[in-house]
């Protein structure tokens, strides 16, 4: 039976929303990662209230942007891709409701959309664009 090949503009969709994210995530994270808290504090107002979730924060967006992009680079074991992406998700659904809980509806929206980008790029790498391991 021939396997049907995934569609050549939603792999290049997928790419592009791979790419776009893991970069956002991976500047984020190390923003968070290597600012002084008191100079993160100008622009994360709660930043100095919680020194250790916004390093937590930062860390697990690292490790979102790298896993978005090194496992369907390298095809080793590219379903951590898909995986990562849902990670993703699950860090903006905990966002969101962290800001809709502060009143900040702007960001919540920014949220919502990172949200879709993730959802969009697990459901495309787990059933419609698979990345192939290395053999």
């Amino acid at each position: 039976m021939d396997t049907p090949q995934p569609s050549k503009a939603l792999n290049i969709a997928l790419w592009i929303a791979q790419i776009a994210l893991s970069g956002l995530f991976l500047m984020a994270g190390f923003m968070k990662l290597t600012q002084p808290i008191e100079v993160l504090s100008a622009t994360v107002a709660w930043a100095a209230d919680m020194p250790g979730l916004v390093r937590f924060i930062g860390l697990s967006e690292v490790l979102g942007g790298i896993g978005l992009l090194l496992p369907a680079l390298l095809r080793i074991k590219p379903v951590l891709t898909p995986i990562a992406a849902v990670g993703i998700a699950v860090i903006m659904l905990l966002a969101m409701g962290y800001h809709g809980m502060r009143g900040e509806f702007g960001s919540v929206i920014f949220n919502l959309f990172l949200f879709g980008v993730a959802v969009f790029i697990a459901w495309g790498r787990f059933t419609k664009a698979p990345i192939a391991p290395r053999i």
